[in-house]
């Protein structure tokens, strides 16, 4: 999902910088739910705060990064039974 603001030019598009939000790597962080609910509802507002952050930014989310753990009901892994936070392979 991206969120910024769309009315401005190419030009000006390509010289904002990113943002990457993300939650859920671990299903059982509920908590991390509700958080990205409130930080969606304020980047979309009306708030002058969420409107500057719109014009200066790209804002990419990922609200649930492992969605497959969550619909399994997993509390730390993916549906393939990893650890996303610990998925890396020896050099």
């Amino acid at each position: 999902m991206t969120v910024t603001n769309w009315s401005d030019g190419p030009e000006k598009m390509k010289k904002k910088r990113g943002i990457v939000i993300s939650s859920r790597v671990h299903p059982g962080e509920t908590g991390a739910s509700f958080m990205m609910k409130g930080a969606l509802d304020y980047l979309v507002g009306p708030s002058i705060g969420a409107k500057i952050l719109r014009d200066n930014f790209v804002i990419k989310i990922v609200p649930m990064v492992n969605a497959d753990g969550v619909i399994n009901g997993n509390t730390r892994c993916s549906l393939a039974g990893v650890d996303l936070n610990r998925c890396w392979m020896d050099p």
